[in-house]
């Protein structure tokens, strides 16, 4: 089994002058990923970063984002990619986790955290992507090209050696990190370009996918640099931008969470489709739940039969997946790809009959375990199998069904949503004396963030005033669509709050407002 860097270089070898990476008007070509990302290894490596040390990214999907995830991996360092969207307090919990020796970051992200940063001791470096570097408190990205060398540094990896720790979107607060090793992403991306069919000839969109997931970073980009496909880094949310890229560069996968292909289904119903799309091969999708709505007026107007699979950032890249020719079972995610294998379970662990419902287990290239936290990764890898807590059925031809979540979890726009972060912010409020939050079913969304207060006697607060509170402390996506007021909150038989009675309340009150 081989490491990362050395499936990646194999590739290089064969496609070196071909085009990886397009992003607006820039081209960069395998052989310019490879120097590039050998001058940023050697000057990380100079600033004293040595095998099995963290460093750590704050960055928008970019070029740079690849160039410097390649090169921590090449000194040996395992590679902590963080969302951008998380606020100061989110990201210190992450960072006071991992105890990164650098961090790489664009330079509004790092301005409106620099306080923090000043805190952070056991970060030696923080490096600025800006073009101008004026911070004396940061070290600039082109001194560290400037000072590398573009020949390989010479650290030996072994495919047991720790690559990256994927952050899972689950509690920000409360941080589980999934660490994943060289050998498991190597037959993770194997998997995945097995079960696409995926080759050189192959462009890939990266549209409002994040590289600091496991969808983004995995499924999309590793495994299209590690089989000699070209990834095409579309930045924003512009519709129209994806579909004149599609066309332009004559795209052949395009992998998107339901919230995108809603919006594609409503462009195209309302304004038809004016963009040449015949290329795509593939049109996937991942993320969250995809109605049968969506499959059959995507098809309808858009003309491609949506793709579903299912993955989590523990299983390091999908698990499952629909089959190519479109034929697949509608409300499955497929069945298990090939170095895969699938169980459901009871609450004893016992396998289940097929058609009977329980929890997906699944055997592959799973993460190592969570960092720094054995108890929980006890509770989800047992015997070498992961846990998923994502409830399901097979079928008697092995398609997998995804029927519910195990956890408390809220799914919004394909982003997994942990009500505890949301609860614990909104309890801090000198106002608020109890919350519960649930998530709501939206047609566009897949669900939306509702919350019902408690206030304290003789206190009060407004919807607005809740949301910008929120707004202080979390990332965007966590913010509660609706505030609801009440004097008390439903009880559960031990006393705690019945988040299924606060949910049906919150129907009702949709219910309601839609009539």
């Amino acid at each position: 089994m081989a490491d990362l860097i050395a499936v990646f270089r194999s590739v290089t070898s064969r496609y070196g002058e071909e085009t990886a990476l397009v992003s607006g008007d820039s081209r960069i070509s395998y052989n310019a990923l490879e120097e590039s990302s050998n001058k940023v290894a050697a000057g990380i490596k100079n600033l004293g970063v040595r095998k099995g040390d963290r460093v750590a990214t704050l960055l928008d999907n970019c070029p740079q984002f690849v160039i410097i995830f390649l090169a921590i991996v090449k000194t040996g360092a395992i590679a902590v990619p963080l969302d951008t969207k998380y606020k100061a307090r989110e990201l210190s919990c992450l960072l006071n986790h991992c105890r990164p020796k650098l961090l790489f970051g664009a330079s509004p992200h790092l301005q409106s955290i620099s306080q923090l940063l000043l805190e952070l001791e056991y970060i030696m470096h923080v490096i600025d992507l800006s073009d101008t570097c004026d911070s004396d408190q940061f070290v600039g990205y082109k001194s560290i090209i400037a000072e590398g060398t573009n020949q390989d540094i010479g650290v030996i990896i072994k495919p047991e050696d720790e690559a990256c720790i994927l952050y899972t979107s689950g509690p920000a607060l409360t941080p589980r990190g999934a660490v994943i090793s060289h050998g498991s992403l190597v037959s993770a991306l194997r998997i995945s370009a097995n079960g696409f069919r995926q080759n050189e000839r192959d462009i890939t969109t990266l549209f409002a996918l994040p590289m600091h997931h496991i969808v983004g970073l995995t499924i999309i980009m590793l495994t299209s640099i590690c089989h000699g496909s070209m990834v095409l880094i579309i930045p924003g949310l512009s519709i129209d931008e994806l579909l004149a890229t599609i066309e332009k560069e004559r795209a052949t996968i395009f992998i998107g969470v339901p919230f995108i292909h809603a919006l594609l289904v409503k462009k195209a119903k309302t304004e038809g489709v004016v963009y040449d799309l015949n290329s795509l091969r593939i049109c996937g999708s991942i993320g969250a739940p995809l109605t049968r709505e969506i499959t059959e007026q995507f098809e309808k107007y858009l003309g491609f039969k949506l793709i579903n699979f299912y993955g989590l950032t523990e299983s390091t890249i999908h698990i499952t997946c629909q089959p190519l020719n479109g034929r697949g079972k509608i409300g499955s995610v497929g069945g298990a790809l090939q170095g895969w294998e699938i169980r459901i379970v009871d609450d004893n662990g016992w396998e289940l009959p097929i058609n009977q419902s329980g929890e997906v287990i699944a055997r592959g290239p799973i993460m190592s375990y969570y960092y720094k936290n054995r108890h929980n990764t006890d509770k989800v890898i047992r015997n070498g199998w992961l846990f998923t807590n994502d409830i399901g059925s097979l079928d008697e031809d092995g398609n997998l069904s995804l029927l519910g979540l195990k956890k408390d979890m809220i799914i919004t726009k394909g982003q997994n949503v942990y009500p505890s972060d949301i609860k614990t912010v909104l309890l801090e409020h000198p106002a608020v004396a109890e919350a519960s939050v649930v998530g709501i079913p939206d047609e566009i969304r897949g669900e939306v963030v509702s919350v019902v207060i408690v206030l304290k006697k003789d206190k009060t607060a407004t919807e607005q005033e809740i949301k910008n509170f929120c707004l202080k402390h979390l990332a965007n996506f966590k913010i509660p669509k609706r505030v609801v007021f009440l004097d008390s909150l439903p009880k559960a038989d031990d006393g705690g709050i019945d988040r299924w009675a606060v949910k049906k309340h919150m129907l009702n009150i949709s219910e309601v407002v839609e009539t």
